[in-house]
């Protein structure tokens, strides 16, 4: 028997932002695989008849292995279980996707993917302001501020994230932020470029703070929460 799995994006975490296709996916599942940011309300979506599995993934906390989650997901769908993966924001987005469909093609099981509400999207919209604008934002880039081993990636394209016309989002990157703000100081951003630090994005403790460049990464240098966040930097609006 071979089963299904969904990977279903949970958005940034208020169930009201949720899709009704991921809805009726968590509501049908036999198995919900489900990350810690996906956690919470959104389950309450879950079946009576659901299985919930922990696997999410946490900096600096102890994290089941990715080959783990991909063989759970193979394992459970083997049995001819409805699963769904469960990940926050979109799934396609720095959400280790690739990964687990890997995993899933090898082993002959189909798939598919529901899309959720990004968490840069839902960053701008609970700061009330636009991702581009006009005539200063013509392009939005996304990175990650830590690799594998946790620190800033090493090849990174500093021209295109000095760029003084694009809006970029940086995630997990609360850590590394001070050491990417030197470098983008070094390559002609100037220290005062507008910065927005988003944490817990529509949850109840969410937390918005804008400053700049340089301020924001003094700040995180001397003390950091450890409440997911993004970094918004850029020619952000203000109103």
């Amino acid at each position: 028997m071979t089963g299904f799995v969904s990977f279903v994006s949970s958005g940034p975490g208020d169930p009201e932002l949720l899709t009704l296709k991921a809805v009726n996916r968590l509501g049908k599942a036999d198995i919900i695989l489900f990350d810690d940011l996906s956690s919470g309300p959104i389950l309450t979506h879950a079946g009576p008849q659901s299985e919930l599995i922990a696997v999410g993934k946490r900096a600096g906390r102890p994290s089941p292995k990715q080959d783990h989650v991909s063989r759970l997901l193979v394992e459970h769908a083997m049995t001819g279980a409805q699963v769904v993966r469960l990940k926050s924001g979109d799934s396609g987005i720095f959400g280790r996707l690739e990964e687990e469909i890997v995993a899933l093609v090898a082993a002959g099981i189909p798939y598919e993917i529901i899309p959720g509400v990004p968490s840069a999207c839902a960053a701008a919209a609970a700061a009330c302001i636009p991702l581009t604008r006009r005539l200063t934002a013509r392009r939005v880039q996304f990175i990650t501020g830590a690799d594998v081993s946790g620190q800033l990636p090493g090849d990174l394209n500093w021209a295109a994230l000095a760029d003084p016309l694009a809006t970029t989002v940086v995630f997990m990157g609360k850590r590394t932020f001070p050491a990417l703000v030197a470098d983008l100081i070094k390559h002609g951003m100037p220290a005062d470029t507008p910065a927005l630090l988003a944490e817990a994005v529509s949850h109840a403790h969410q937390n918005l703070h804008r400053t700049t460049i340089a301020e924001l990464a003094a700040t995180l240098a001397e003390a950091r929460s450890d409440q997911p966040a993004l970094i918004l930097y850029g020619p952000l609006a203000e109103f």
